[in-house]
């Protein structure tokens, strides 16, 4: 069925209603050598509203400050009829060890500088960024917890993290009374699964929409790499181009295009683009609220908005997955086995409804 910009989705276990596409607003501005320029990101900020969107995530750090900034400036006139989402944790000042980290000086600081840059007084959705390591979860709860209390931020939320971490801390919550994650931000597209091996599973039995980015696997879904880029010797590491960044991360693979081709096969079918398929594959996935697509054009993203939709026969979805399934590994396999349901169950057929 064809879903809509303005078919809402609830976030977690929250009343909060979002878009099922989130825009991704790290490619507002050109601060990193590459997205959008002013003119150019207004237009795809009014395109997706236009359409019914509502949910926008951004960090404190993208752009170095600029993407923040730009959506302070265009959300002057509808800021209440949408859904900001921004995180915290990366490094705001180089040399300064606690302008970075998940620690409560770092939160505070953190949220009233994306406050300014937003030009607003409260943040939707705050999201813990990445994982340090270092901050006991008790600092970062009760410190996110004083920022929903003081109206600062409404919900928050956890990206980049190990799953007995985030369940550790949402059972710290509940039992303390503080605010709860209500999102879990994760990599995840036809290519990147692992998250279905814990990740996924734990966000949806502890109350948390699943938020992917990279839902197209930083292009390479798209179709627009091929066998020669796997070779290639003339792309430097650093040069700041897309191609270089998934060299550099190990992106290019042959299982990776292997993918890729079932993709534009399955695309070829439909009478859509690569980039479509791949973002509906992600979309329709049970557990996934909004994946967040990150144009740099108004002609992307109109492009990506056409996953909406996508319907797939059940031949196709099962021809994507099988092509880009992975080992769930131990005790995933182990307790999937007819082995252990004969000596845990015997004979009963026990249905299960989540």
């Amino acid at each position: 069925m064809s879903l809509t910009l303005d078919t809402y989705r609830l976030l977690g276990r929250s009343g909060l209603r979002v878009s099922p596409l989130a825009l991704g607003a790290a490619t507002f501005g050109t601060d990193w050598g590459w997205g959008a320029e002013q003119d150019e990101a207004r237009k795809l900020f009014d395109l997706y509203v236009e359409r019914g969107g509502n949910f926008i995530d951004t960090a404190n750090t993208y752009t170095n400050g600029s993407s923040e900034r730009l959506l302070g400036e265009f959300t002057r006139d509808n800021r209440e009829s949408l859904v900001l989402a921004t995180k915290y944790t990366t490094l705001r000042r180089p040399g300064d060890p606690n302008s970075g980290g998940s620690h409560r000086k770092s939160l505070f600081a953190s949220v009233e500088a994306s406050l300014r840059q937003l030009n607003t007084d409260y943040i939707d959705l705050l999201y813990l960024h990445v994982w340090d390591f270092t901050t006991p979860v008790g600092e970062i709860l009760r410190g996110m917890d004083d920022l929903v209390r003081q109206g600062k931020i409404l919900y928050v939320a956890i990206c980049n993290a190990p799953a007995w971490q985030v369940s550790r801390m949402q059972a710290i919550a509940d039992l303390r009374g503080w605010s709860p994650l209500v999102a879990l931000q994760i990599e995840y597209n036809l290519i990147e699964r692992t998250g279905e091996r814990d990740l996924i599973p734990m966000a949806r039995e502890m109350g948390m929409g699943v938020i992917p980015y990279s839902p197209l696997a930083g292009g390479v879904l798209t179709g627009k790499y091929s066998r020669a880029d796997l070779t290639a010797t003339d792309v430097a590491s650093d040069d700041g181009t897309r191609k270089s960044f998934n060299v550099a991360l190990g992106t290019l693979t042959e299982r990776n295009l292997a993918i890729a081709d079932v993709v534009k096969e399955v695309a070829t079918e439909l009478g859509r683009t690569p980039a479509q398929v791949g973002l509906a594959w992600t979309l329709r996935q049970p557990s996934v609220t909004a994946p967040i697509i990150g144009a740099r054009t108004p002609a992307q993203l109109e492009d990506n908005l056409g996953a909406l939709e996508v319907d797939f026969t059940g031949a196709q979805l099962a021809h994507l997955d099988e092509i880009s399934a992975i080992e769930l590994g131990f005790p995933h396999d182990m307790l999937a086995s007819d082995h252990i349901r004969k000596v845990t169950a015997g004979d009963l057929r026990i249905e299960t409804r989540r």
